[in-house]
């Protein structure tokens, strides 16, 4: 084990060797033991240190910016305001520390390839570790911590802008206040998070993990939000612009700026968009989401009692399950939608009457659009239907007991005729 003073003079040869001065050489202290060290305020630019037990070692304000770290042990070292900016952390564990107002700008925290000396052992695949740890206020901009664990540890105020940190495992981080504008968060666990007032402007969370994650007043504008479940997430006062320009600050906000969309005719308020968004089990009974983007939605069991829903977009939707009693589905896009399961008894599938641009008829009527929508053990007892198109669609083992179809050719629909109410002013619309 080196001494102390070994170490020492080890340093002052190496910074001999970052001034290009005669008899200095590189700091070569890979494997070396560290630990309980005191090397606050030393200069490690570009060291070797791969490998180095450095766990509960003091290195405040120390520059450690270029240096090689690879599976280092840095458990619970203190390295307040350090300087890491492109430090080679992969592997790196680093459970405890703290590293406030550290600079970590552009380092490599991805997982690590130890190797072994014996050819017949393979290589061991280590993951970055930086859980719980204090890192307030550090910053990782641009850093690497693809697939880190960074398991409650408190980032208040970090910068991480640009920061790779896809499947990253974020359980239970404090982000408050940090800025991740242009963040890489796809497929991260952010179950438990902590990211209230946070910039997440043009973040990428698609796919991320965001059960009982709080994002209080957090700024999404222009954030990619596929494959989210945003049901889980405490969005209270939060800015969710999504990446096509879309604004709804929480899904509360979309739809009260949605009715103000209909009730002031478009001139005001924002009409919803939610094409894609994860919104299984919600309850948005009795609200009016009419003209509302819908398309692709996950709706799957959530509550639309009463809602109005004409002319809203909703092909392609998963409302397996859902509830939509008496909703008023007139002219609504169901093409291809998957209703399966789902109440919709006393629901209306009515054409909606064209207008022109000054209010008036123009003679014209949209029908309700359900090619190749999927009612397969749906309950539409009571449900009427007028002139919807209806080619492709599955009726199989619905309800249907008092249900009215008018004008509609159900020639290329799967459904049992007898069950049903067919009114009709000409014979082939029921042959």
């Amino acid at each position: 084990m080196l001494t102390p003073e070994e170490v020492l003079a080890m340093i002052a040869s190496h910074e001999k060797w970052l001034q290009r001065k005669t008899g200095g050489a590189r700091a070569d202290l890979a494997g070396a033991n560290l630990a309980n060290f005191q090397l606050s305020r030393m200069n490690l630019q570009s060291a070797k240190l791969s490998g180095a037990n450095l766990a509960n070692s003091k290195m405040v304000r120390t520059d450690l910016s270029y240096a090689d770290l690879f599976c280092a042990n840095l458990d619970g070292s203190e390295m307040r305001d350090a300087q890491l900016m492109r430090a080679d952390l992969r592997g790196a564990s680093i459970r405890g520390a703290t590293l406030a107002g550290a600079n970590l700008k552009e380092a490599d925290l991805r997982g690590g390839a130890l190797i072994s000396d014996n050819a017949a052992v393979g290589a061991t695949q280590l993951r970055a570790n930086l859980s719980r740890s204090d890192m307030d206020e550090a910053d990782l901009a641009a850093a690497n911590l693809a697939g880190t664990n960074l398991t409650d540890s408190s980032m208040v105020g970090a910068n991480l802008t640009k920061t790779l940190l896809c499947g990253a495992n974020l359980t239970g981080v404090n982000l408050e206040g940090g800025d991740l504008t242009g963040a890489d968060l796809s497929g991260a666990n952010l179950t438990g998070a902590r990211i209230v007032g946070a910039q997440l402007q043009e973040a990428n969370l698609s796919g991320a993990t965001l059960d009982g994650t709080v994002m209080q007043q957090s700024d999404l504008a222009g954030a990619v939000l596929e494959n989210v479940d945003l049901s889980k997430a405490d969005l209270t006062g939060a800015n969710l612009m999504g990446g096509r320009g879309q604004r709804s600050r929480s899904i509360r906000d979309i739809v009260n700026e949605h009715e103000i969309w209909i009730r002031e005719q478009g001139r005001g308020g924002t009409r919803a968009k939610l094409a894609g968004t994860d919104m299984s089990g919600i309850d948005l009974s009795d609200v009016n989401l009419s003209g509302a983007d819908l398309r692709d939605a996950n709706l799957a069991g959530a509550k639309l009692r009463r809602t109005g829903l004409v002319m809203t977009n909703l092909s392609g939707a998963n409302l397996a399950g859902a509830d939509l009693r008496d909703c008023d589905l007139d002219g609504a896009n169901l093409a291809n939608a998957d209703l399966s399961g789902a109440r919709i008894s006393g629901g209306s599938f009515f054409p909606v009457e064209i207008k022109d641009n000054d209010g008036l008829p123009t003679g014209r009527l949209w029908p309700a659009n359900l090619r190749g929508a999927i009612f397969k053990k749906a309950d539409l007892t009571q449900a009427r239907f007028q002139e919807a198109k209806v080619d492709d669609a599955d009726f199989s083992e619905a309800r249907l007991l008092g249900a009215t179809f008018i004008d509609v050719d159900l020639r290329n629909a799967t459904i049992d005729r007898a069950k049903i109410k067919i009114r009709s002013k000409s014979l082939d619309r029921v042959s």
